[in-house]
């Protein structure tokens, strides 16, 4: 008897995870981009604003 006709039946593969950002990580990040935006804040009014005049 040949096997042509038998369906075998295989368990699919598990997709792997999408790695995600630990929380410490996020934290680190997220204060990261604060201070950033204040260095910015404060190069701005430091060197290209113009000067308050009364």
């Amino acid at each position: 008897m040949s096997d042509d006709n038998i369906i075998k039946f295989e368990r699919r593969k598990p997709k792997p995870q999408p790695k995600t950002v630990g929380p410490v990580w996020r934290k680190a990040f997220a204060w990261l981009a604060v201070i950033a935006g204040l260095i910015l804040v404060w190069a701005y009014y430091q060197f290209i604003a113009p000067p308050n005049l009364p």
